[in-house]
């Protein structure tokens, strides 16, 4: 299992990414934009350089629903490899059996 502070820190991000979600699209069209000033253009990279760094969407990372698990993550399922697995073995996800051989 996962730190609790290191789950609840991750849940911030996502929290404060979705915040400034908006904000940050509009500024980055604005710097992107070659038609506008020059100086215009370099205030919006200064508005958008002073939002907070974890609203940045590269910040997140992928945990496990179950255990916080950051490696070995299934995206489909949500869940890293070692929580399929034992779910899989209890029988709690339907269809999915331990092969054999």
């Amino acid at each position: 299992m996962a730190k609790v502070s290191m789950i609840n820190r991750e849940l911030k991000r996502q929290k404060l990414v979705k915040r400034f979600y908006n904000k940050r699209i509009e500024l980055k069209k604005i710097v992107k934009d070659k038609d506008l000033p020059m100086e215009e253009r370099f205030k919006a990279q200064i508005k958008l350089a002073k939002l907070p760094p974890n609203s940045s969407p590269s910040r997140l990372h992928n945990r496990c629903k179950v255990t916080g698990r950051p490696k070995a993550f299934y995206r489909k399922l949500q869940m890293s490899r070692i929580a399929l697995r034992d779910l899989a073995s209890r029988g709690e996800i339907p269809g999915m059996i331990k092969s054999s051989w």
